[in-house]
């Protein structure tokens, strides 16, 4: 399993696979490197760069203190360099979104584009206490079948789901232990969030107006609770060239294998290229 040393010494793992232009995918706040399994097989011609941030999925768990956003975008960066890259598009997920919009600002030089998947500069407060309801919390759930039950019941706003979408999405985001599932990030990232939420909400307009002239596209479940119509409004009123995908009967996150998803990252990549 690859890993790479971030310069403070976290061991960090990372999927690496495709050949063709880089396409640095960031996962969303609990999720990990695996949150691109449905998008990559519709892919063609890229090269598909998947880590897992610190504490997440099977790098190095370090502390509450370092799930930060600065961190992980500074251990993006990192990885970007292990693998000897000069620049990469960025698909960002949630929280990824966010770093990559961090990344527009302070490393704009390493981005070839931005997608953001279901995040923009306002985050809305429902959204955020849903997170708040389960981040960091092990699953009443003793098997992945019983897991899935669980999600499909916890995703209001997903509608015409296979069931088997539910059963793929428990065996990501769960470890099957002795006594029952396990979280398959570090249980400490609740007091990060926590931490974060209590704070005063940061202005992101100002990471998002960082990404002018990169090619920029936005996939938007529009029955979201973390992104509001307007806020795609007023995104779209700031970059009139933003590609826009609006998923119908997807809240928070479109999986990107929806056809609406596939068509948007196909025209991106376009504009890339």
């Amino acid at each position: 399993m690859p890993h790479f040393t971030a310069p403070d010494g976290a061991r960090l793992f990372y999927r690496d696979s495709g050949a063709g232009l880089p396409v640095l995918c960031l996962a969303g706040l609990t999720r990990n490197s695996l949150d691109f399994d449905y998008l990559a097989p519709n892919l063609a011609g890229v090269r598909l760069i998947r880590p897992d941030y610190r504490g997440r999925g099977w790098s190095q768990h370090t502390g509450a203190d370092s799930y930060t956003v600065a961190r992980e975008a500074a251990d993006a960066l990192a990885l970007l360099d292990h693998l000897g890259i000069a620049g990469a598009a960025v698909l960002g997920t949630s929280r990824g979104g966010i770093i990559g919009m961090f990344l527009a600002a302070t490393a704009k030089e390493r981005l070839l584009g931005l997608c953001l998947n279901d995040i923009g500069p306002v985050i809305e407060r429902a959204g955020l206490d849903k997170i708040s309801g389960y981040v960091g919390r092990f699953p009443a759930a003793a098997t992945p079948a019983e897991a899935a039950v669980l999600l499909r019941e916890f995703a209001a706003g997903f509608e015409g789901v296979a069931p088997l979408r539910w059963m793929e999405e428990a065996v990501r985001h769960f470890h099957a232990g002795p006594d029952g599932l396990r979280l398959t990030y570090d249980p400490a990232l609740r007091d990060r969030f926590l931490a974060d939420m209590a704070a005063s909400p940061a202005d992101l307009w100002p990471l998002f107006d960082a990404a002018a002239g990169l090619p920029l596209a936005l996939v938007w479940g529009v029955n979201s609770d973390l992104l509001a119509a307007p806020t795609v409004a007023e995104m779209r009123r700031r970059r009139p060239d933003m590609i826009l995908a609006e998923v119908p009967g997807r809240a928070h996150i479109p999986f990107l294998d929806e056809p609406e998803s596939l068509a948007a990252i196909g025209s991106w990549l376009e504009r890339i290229r």
